[in-house]
């Protein structure tokens, strides 16, 4: 499996000091969100993850860097996950600091399945990033433009980090 490295702003890894909890079964799944349970949003707990390069599930709170929950590591996959008591029920690749491909779902799968934690069986937001060859700004993809937000340069159509 492809290895994501950290792209974002290196004043944010500076700041990497807790990791995410590790997400080994139903049951620390069931606990983390019943922590959390102050964080709802329409039905679910939302929470950031990373998939570690040895494949466990580390999940935190929404607004925590994904480089933080990944202790500074590189990662197998990175997003937001939207949780309900024992099981997943939505997931995203949106991660600006690692900025992965939509197929680093395999990882989490895989992670989810090991743990025997249901899921929707894809991310139900695929998120499209690019790097722009003339700024060097970190893109967003949306509705197929592939045009840079800062400088309006156009954007590789092949995954770039």
């Amino acid at each position: 499996m492809k290895h994501y490295t950290y792209v974002g702003p290196e004043e944010i890894r500076a700041r990497v000091s807790p990791t995410g909890t590790p997400i080994g079964s139903v049951d620390d799944l069931r606990a983390w969100v019943v922590a959390h349970d102050a964080d709802r949003e329409h039905g679910t707990v939302p929470a950031t993850f990373t998939v570690q390069p040895d494949g466990m599930l580390r999940i935190a709170p929404r607004r925590s860097e994904h480089v933080a929950c990944a202790g500074g590591e590189s990662v197998l996959s990175a997003g937001e996950l939207f949780l309900v008591a024992n099981a997943v029920e939505g997931a995203s690749n949106q991660s600006t600091g690692y900025c992965p491909e939509p197929i680093c779902w395999v990882a989490l799968a895989a992670a989810l399945d090991r743990a025997g934690i249901p899921h929707p069986g894809k991310f139900t937001i695929e998120v499209t990033f690019r790097r722009c060859t003339s700024c060097g700004e970190r893109n967003l993809v949306k509705d197929d433009w592939y045009t840079c937000a800062i400088c309006d340069a156009e954007l590789p159509r092949d995954w770039n980090f």
